[in-house]
C-alpha cells in the first residue's frame, strides 16, 4: 500500500522539475515509463476523487433525505439538489 510519504516524494519529484529533466535526458524506454507512470497516476487520482465522494457522501444520504431528497432507492421529484 502507498503511504502519504510515497505520494509526497512523487509530488516533490514532479514539482522539483526532476521528472521533466529525467524525461528530457532519458532514453526512449525511460520516457515511455515516465509517461505511463503519469497516465496511471492521473487515472488513480480520478478514481480517488470518485471514491472520496462516495465515502464522504455515503453517510450523508440519510441527512439529505431529511432535507427533502428522496430516500435511497426511491424516485425524487426530478429536482437535483447538487
Amino acid at each position: 500500500m502507498l503511504t502519504v510519504k510515497d505520494l509526497e516524494e512523487f509530488e516533490n519529484y514532479m514539482r522539483s522539475g526532476e521528472l521533466e529533466t529525467d524525461f528530457k535526458d532519458g532514453c526512449e524506454n525511460d520516457r515511455y515509463y515516465l509517461l505511463e507512470l503519469l497516465e496511471k497516476f492521473m487515472d488513480v487520482a480520478e478514481l480517488a476523487d470518485e471514491t472520496a465522494t462516495k465515502v464522504i457522501f455515503r453517510g450523508q444520504i440519510g441527512l439529505l433525505a431529511g432535507a427533502g431528497a428522496a430516500p435511497e432507492g426511491e424516485k425524487s421529484n426530478g429536482k437535483n439538489i447538487f
